[in-house]
């Protein structure tokens, strides 16, 4: 999620679903990039496709979001109960 553009196809693509073209002409990137990008998050698991004629039609996978979602309340639990021991050890 580190990548801009990899944020910004998850972003268009909760808005809908998107083929790559129209995601080109949304994205400051080549189709190629946009193509590249979209393989490596269907590979993890945020982004599924399927054949509708000679094009693929992009969404969101949900439980692959979802997962990311659980993954990054764990993270934030986590910072927050150490910044809250921090401040005890202050006290």
């Amino acid at each position: 999620m580190a990548d801009r553009n990899r944020r910004s196809i998850l972003t268009e693509l909760a808005e809908g679903e998107r083929t790559v073209g129209e995601l080109t002409q949304l994205l400051p990137i080549t189709q190629p990039a946009v193509s590249q990008h979209l393989k490596v998050l269907k590979n993890v698991g945020l982004v599924d496709d399927r054949a509708e004629g000679t094009r693929r039609i992009y969404r969101l996978n949900e439980a692959g979001i979802s997962a990311l979602r659980d993954q990054l309340d764990t993270f934030w639990r986590r910072t927050m109960s150490g910044f809250e021991d921090l401040m005890k050890e202050e006290e």
